[in-house]
């Protein structure tokens, strides 16, 4: 079955950098969209990033020029580096695996949350 392991999460002050891995295993992972989520106590599930199968990303407003998405599908991995973090990232913050051939398909379920399989999560609090 599809299983997905995030690491990387922890405390830092505004404007410091984390770099968040996602490991995964169970699947064809070179043939899956996959995607970084967040959720804040109180606060909906939502999209950060993702990357389809032929390296397409996208990016939520928030993150854009501070957040970088990157896949190798040779070692089964994501990673996220986040620069400039600011407290209004403090997360936790989930890798998702869709079944999503194309860049199409994976923008539809980056807007969406269902149809992914999740990972337990990494904490990230970020301090002023």
């Amino acid at each position: 079955q599809v299983q997905l392991a995030e690491s990387g999460g922890g405390s830092v002050q505004a404007g410091g950098t984390l770099t968040l891995s996602c490991t995964a295993s169970g699947f064809t992972y070179s043939s899956y969209c996959m995607s970084w989520f967040r959720q804040a106590p109180g606060k909906e599930r939502e999209g950060v990033a993702s990357i389809a199968t032929d390296g397409n990303t996208r990016y939520k407003d928030y993150v854009k020029g501070r957040f970088s998405i990157s896949r190798d599908n040779a070692k089964n991995t994501m990673t996220l580096q986040m620069n400039n973090l600011k407290p209004e990232d403090s997360a936790m913050y989930y890798c998702a695996a869709s079944d999503c051939r194309d860049a199409w398909c994976c923008r539809v379920h980056f807007y969406s949350l269902d149809d992914h399989h999740w990972g337990q999560g990494t904490q990230v609090t970020v301090s002023s």
